[in-house]
């Protein structure tokens, strides 16, 4: 039968920076589970209608006629002659998700507006071209962004989403047949332009530099889509954003040209849990250009070593397109992989579905505390920019928190917002809180956290738009008083919900008397019982939890005095599946895998593959297997020969970092007995690569999940003065750790 993949685009030619893992095109049953995943993400509703197709064809149609009617117009107001009135032209573009063919109902379309020299951005597009919109019936909800650093005008047109970016080239006249993609265009251009040109830029370096454009979008889409699902999918808040989605799955497919969705779906979470950041996800080569323009480059820019998972844009100049990774949601990411892979190598054997990958992160059930962020505004107008501006500011909070715990502390951010209903002009955000795994307590140790809250409080207010009313709320909330209005329809979901992936792999490891307990997650189902050896201090329901002042203080102690008996005990899933192999895509596959993995960065002229033979024995399956695992292994270690010494600076670097961040903070905090506690007592962990998170947290179990707690404690304060009454004293959070020599048979 034949396949959409191997009528694609791949003659021969090699894509990417390295050889292909295999060249082995799919069996009968990758078709059959294809057909499978496409329905499944059919019916999940991620395809527009053939009207709203139409729609969308149509506005851009009328955009691209807007523009055009402008520049003509200011060129005849500056005075150009008639000539050049006439040649005048503006262009629009589309990138991003739309332009990538993997767009759903609803979504914004990503455009680019490019204008000539003489059509200046602040004067003309956010001037007259702003005008120009705002007397449109067509157009409604009307927002320039000018100060942002990709500068952007969002608006609906005829009910379609548009962003809409502008470029202005160092040409008089536009031509329609121009091609964004080459560098010369890139030729006195502001640093706005350079910007604003990227997202196209980037979109078209990427369909080219994929082997099959059909089984890329497929594949992107239902990564997209499962990324959202398990809440991985937000730049802003630390996460993975469109592009950077759509570079990974772009990377995997030229590991595997000939493969279908079905199959480069497995292969994206078996790479992907093997992948050894901070090594880069690169599509080609770094361009260095004739223009001078700054590309991502770790052994020439100091900054750019600080990235812990960069996947870099092909286009130049090439930059990291995943900057705001922290190391909370680079965990949360490497563990949603882990979990990924797993559930893949059991579709492999048809003992699980599409309806388990996709299974919705339990946000709410998976921690026991929340730091609730919530804002306020006057008016929704108000409310629209106060809300933008604080998201952008959200990332920060995760990183001040990470630094001034030495990243003992670890954040998940929920990428969502939600709105109470019955309160106006109202928006709120949620991260859960643990600690990080692995890491030892030291009994006693105190980490002051006011001025963390109060830093970021601070950096939020420095809004330059800001007006009254315009307010921001930080608060700590117990999982059982997580407010109603963020569960669908207002209701809290019943205790005895249904049975997870999740929770059958907590349920089957518990069950067992496993020396495996390394548990990165907390499921959504809470189990009864007594955990005798998870210790936890009660909430004092008579404080005030409000941190409406900034004030959090949290306290460490490794052997608390007094054991409660918790009637819940959240567990948490292993990211391992053991005795279970997956199924190859042929018996070929293994010949293919052996030949790559015994290459060197030797010939890389194409592979001749024979695709005639589909039947294969359980122990070929195993073999393929295991092959292409060391071919993965050997794409790793050999693709990036180049950054073998950059790991070894990039961890003395960090080491270096994080020992000047210790000094730095505590110097920021002189006078205060409780940091100059923390600065004497506490080592200095440097950063390690996920691996090595993951083999050092596997030792211990998440059991050790701790209690941020409300208690009556005297604190200092930052200025060493001595503690104000007890009526006036501010909300404090205690937090307890576990002592981690008896976290190992927790729950």
């Amino acid at each position: 039968m034949g396949s959409p993949a191997l009528n694609g685009r791949n003659n021969g030619q090699r894509l990417g920076i390295t050889d292909p893992i295999s060249l082995s095109g799919p069996t009968e049953d990758d078709v059959r589970k294809t057909r499978e995943l496409e329905k499944y993400l059919q019916d999940a509703g991620l395809y527009e209608s053939q009207e709203e197709a139409v729609s969308r064809e149509e506005v851009l149609g009328r955009l691209d006629q807007i523009v055009k009617i402008w520049v003509k117009a200011i060129s005849r107001a500056k005075g150009l002659n008639e000539q050049l009135v006439q040649e005048a032209n503006a262009k629009i573009f589309t990138f991003g998700s739309y332009r990538l063919g993997v767009h759903g109902p609803g979504a914004d379309i990503d455009t680019l507006c490019v204008g000539p020299r003489h059509a200046t951005r602040e004067e003309d597009f956010f001037g007259e071209l702003h005008k120009m919109l705002s007397e449109m019936p067509e157009v409604s909800e009307l927002h320039p962004v000018p100060d942002a650093h990709v500068p952007v005008m969002r608006f609906k047109f005829a009910g379609v989403s548009i962003d809409l970016l502008y470029a202005k080239l160092s040409l008089w006249v536009i031509p329609e047949d121009l091609d964004v993609s080459q560098d010369s265009i890139l030729q006195n251009a502001d640093e706005q332009t350079v910007r604003s040109l990227n997202g196209c830029r980037v979109t078209d370096r990427i369909l080219r530099l994929v082997p099959n454009i059909q089984s890329f979008r497929t594949t992107l889409r239902c990564m997209r889509f499962w990324a959202k699902r398990r809440g991985v999918y937000s730049n802003v808040s630390g996460f993975l954003g469109g592009i950077n989605w759509a570079l990974l799955v772009a990377r995997i497919c030229q590991l595997f040209p000939n493969a279908l969705p079905n199959m480069l779906v497995y292969r994206f979470f078996r790479v992907f849990t093997q992948w050894r950041w901070p090594n880069p996800v690169m599509l080609c080569s770094n361009e260095e250009g004739s223009l001078g323009l700054p590309v991502w480059d770790p052994r020439r820019n100091p900054k750019d070593r600080y990235h812990l998972m960069p996947i870099i844009t092909p286009a130049y100049p090439c930059m990291n397109s995943s900057y705001n990774v922290s190391s909370s949601t680079l965990r949360i990411m490497t563990e949603e992989f882990q979990r990924g892979h797993d559930i893949c190598e059991v579709m492999e054997e048809n003992k699980a579905d599409w309806d388990t990958l996709f299974e919705p992160y339990p946000f709410f059930e998976a921690y026991k505390n929340y730091l609730q962020i919530d804002i306020t505004a006057e008016n929704a107008d108000d409310l629209r920019k106060w809300k933008g501006w604080v998201e952008s500011r959200l990332r920060q909070l995760t990183l001040k928190i990470e630094r001034h715990t030495y990243n003992k502390l670890q954040c998940h951010p929920h990428p969502g917002d939600f709105s109470d209903k019955s309160r106006p002009f109202h928006h709120c955000y949620f991260m859960g809180l643990q600690r990080k795994q692995g890491v030892p307590a030291s009994g006693g140790e105190q980490f002051d956290m006011r001025l963390t809250v109060e830093e970021f409080k601070h950096s939020v207010n420095m809004y330059t738009l800001w007006k009254p009313g315009m307010e921001i709320y930080v608060s700590h909330v117990k999982k059982r008083n997580i407010p109603n209005f963020v569960f669908p329809g207002g209701v809290r979901p019943s205790r005895a919900s249904k049975v997870t992936w999740d929770s059958r792999r907590s349920s089957e490891l518990k069950a067992s008397d496993s020396a495996q307990v390394d548990r990165p997650f907390e499921v959504a189902e809470s189990m009864d019982g007594v955990d005798d050896r998870r210790k936890r201090m009660r909430l004092d329901d008579n404080v005030n939890t409000n941190s409406r002042n900034g004030e959090c203080l949290v306290v460490v102690h490794s052997h608390p005095e007094e054991v409660h008996e918790v009637s819940q005990v959240s567990t948490t899933s292993s990211c391992s599946i053991k005795d279970l192999n997956s199924t190859p895509t042929s018996a070929n596959n293994l010949e293919n895998l052996a030949d790559v993995s015994s290459q060197n960065n030797g010939d890389h002229g194409s592979m001749e593959v024979d695709h005639s033979t589909n039947i294969v024995s359980a122990a070929a399956d195993t073999s393929s297997c295991k092959a292409e695992k060391l071919a993965i292994q050997k794409i790793l270690s050999d693709s990036y020969d180049s950054h073998q010494a950059l790991s070894s600076e990039l961890e003395e670097l960090d080491d270096f970092d994080y020992k000047n961040q210790a000094k730095d903070f505590g110097a920021t905090k002189q006078g205060s007995p409780l940091m100059s506690s923390v600065a004497n007592t506490s080592s200095v962990v440097p950063m390690t690569s996920c691996n090595e998170a993951r083999q050092s947290s596997s030792s211990y179990s998440n059991g050790g999940l701790e209690e941020l707690e409300p208690a009556e404690l005297v604190a200092p304060s930052s200025t060493g003065t001595a503690p104000a009454p007890v009526a006036a004293r501010k909300p404090i959070i205690r937090l307890s750790f576990t002592s981690l020599g008896k976290a190992g048979k927790s729950s």
